[in-house]
């Protein structure tokens, strides 16, 4: 793609953003910045939740995934529908019964305040890493497309990245992202759609053709039920889902707080309800264009390195009009920043909220500002630090990483919700060191400990087990 394409997209779309981020945050209260005033339609939420749990990572490694796992991604969505019913069910009539602005009030409320401040910490960590991955990801595309043509170092691309994020969400706050991951969600949509009807063209099929070539390629195989040692084994990745969108969505400030601007319990239910079953059909979307992604290019005789080259390349390089890649470049773009931004909301409103405990509103918005500010710079600094030393696919380094760094949180939810007893303080750090520890351990070491057993995803259901157990041995019954 031509460098002045790329440009005129880019800069479309960041003006696309500011008008809508300015529509979104005028007339708006200081404490606005935290809820977005609840004022969110369950229509907009559901679908602004499509957005918030996809990111330019599900945009470009989804699709490569194909190849090694073929669809066996849609076992691990089977457990989010399950797990997607456990929050609305479970978690939601919590938060909103409890009226909390951050998720980890709760953990204050039931255990006091080194845990509240422990669980913050658990989702600050979690979540500065796996927001930075994602949009390193994305930085790293906008490199090669761009920024190495006119020798812009990858720092400055980091930057200005996140500078323009900071700027969108710096007044609107939760309202802003509501409204721009509604924006995202539809553009990922339509751009995942259209390059798979020019993909569908460049093959010479129709629609009914195309289906045909996916079921009858290897790529098509959804079921994995023979060997539980697999890594990809139905049950595996099934309990693995559950968990992990409970773990990632459900005790996550970032994801909840779009769901949480509902007006009441209800269209947050019924909200949320509606996103995972969006969200089931758009990544069947994206498993669909990369199995003809694939076909595509092993027709043309190609090859490319990494799953997560694939989208970008066969829609920049293989022949594709030029619609195709400028399509490829908004969707991403649009994922990356909307995933970004909400991020930097909710890690601004955990810091404030949780760690700083700033409610004053004399004091709460400068602190809120300078927070957000801090956050922003952390982010683009590891990004740069992203850029040194990762080499995996992206999208199995984030749900590692949240396996590890979500287990203690997860586990201490559980306790919270299903025991009377009380964990003696100082027990909770603690034990938020020592479960994802000792689960990583048991990880690597588990071909020889477990004949050959291999941990995937539900080592996370491990770690909190763990957690659970320690808090058991580490607690007292409830005074009365």
């Amino acid at each position: 793609m031509a460098p002045a394409i790329i440009i005129a997209t880019l800069l479309g779309y960041v003006a696309m953003l500011f008008i809508v981020a300015w529509l979104s945050s005028r007339n708006m209260e200081s404490g606005t910045f935290f809820t977005g005033g609840r004022s969110t339609h369950r229509v907009v939420a559901a679908i602004a939740m499509v957005g918030a749990a996809m990111s330019g990572v599900t945009f470009i490694s989804v699709p490569g995934t194909v190849a090694a796992d073929n669809f066996s991604y849609l076992q691990t969505c089977m457990g989010f529908v399950v797990g997607y019913a456990i929050i609305a069910y479970l978690l939601i009539p919590l938060y909103y019964r409890l009226g909390v602005v951050s998720l980890y009030e709760y953990l204050d409320q039931r255990f006091g305040i080194t845990a509240h401040r422990t669980g913050a910490w658990l989702f600050f960590i979690s979540k500065i890493a796996s927001a930075s991955l994602r949009a390193y990801v994305v930085c790293v595309v906008l490199q090669g497309l761009l920024y190495d043509k006119f020798d812009i170092p990858f720092a400055a691309n980091a930057a200005i990245m996140m500078t323009l994020v900071w700027i969108y969400t710096r007044r609107g706050g939760v309202r802003s992202v509501v409204w721009v991951e509604m924006l995202k969600t539809i553009l990922m949509v339509v751009s995942v759609a259209t390059c798979i009807l020019f993909v569908i063209k460049a093959l010479g099929v129709d629609l009914g053709g195309a289906l045909t070539l996916i079921s009858d390629s290897d790529y098509s195989q959804i079921f994995h039920l023979d060997n539980p040692l697999d890594r990809r084994y139905f049950w595996k990745q099934f309990i693995a889902g559950v968990f992990l969108v409970v773990a990632m969505t459900g005790l996550d400030q970032d994801m909840m707080q779009t769901i949480l601007s509902c007006r009441t319990q209800r269209d947050a239910q019924r909200g949320m309800i509606s996103s995972i079953a969006i969200q089931v059909v758009v990544i069947t979307l994206f498993l669909m264009l990369g199995a003809l992604l694939y076909i595509f290019i092993g027709r043309e005789g190609l090859s490319i390195e990494r799953g997560d080259d694939l989208f970008g390349f066969v829609a920049t390089e293989c022949g594709l009009p030029i619609v195709a890649g400028v399509l490829f470049l908004l969707g991403l773009v649009a994922s990356t920043y909307s995933s970004a931004g909400s991020a930097l909301t909710a890690l601004t409103t955990s810091f404030t909220i949780d760690i700083l405990k700033r409610r004053d509103s004399d004091t709460i918005v400068q602190t809120r500002k300078r927070v957000h500010t801090l956050v922003a710079v952390v982010m683009a600094l590891i990004i740069v630090v992203f850029n040194e030393f990762s080499g995996a696919g992206a999208i199995t380094l984030i749900f590692t990483m949240a396996s590890y760094t979500y287990g203690p949180l997860l586990g201490l939810f559980i306790f919270g919700l299903f025991s009377q007893r009380e964990p003696r303080g100082w027990s909770i750090p603690l034990l938020s060191v020592a479960a994802p520890t000792l689960s990583y351990i048991i990880a690597r070491n588990s071909t020889h400990w477990f004949a050959g057993y291999q941990f995937s995803y539900e080592i996370l259901v491990v770690n909190a087990i763990i957690m659970l157990l320690g808090l058991m041995l580490l607690s007292r019954p409830k005074a009365e």
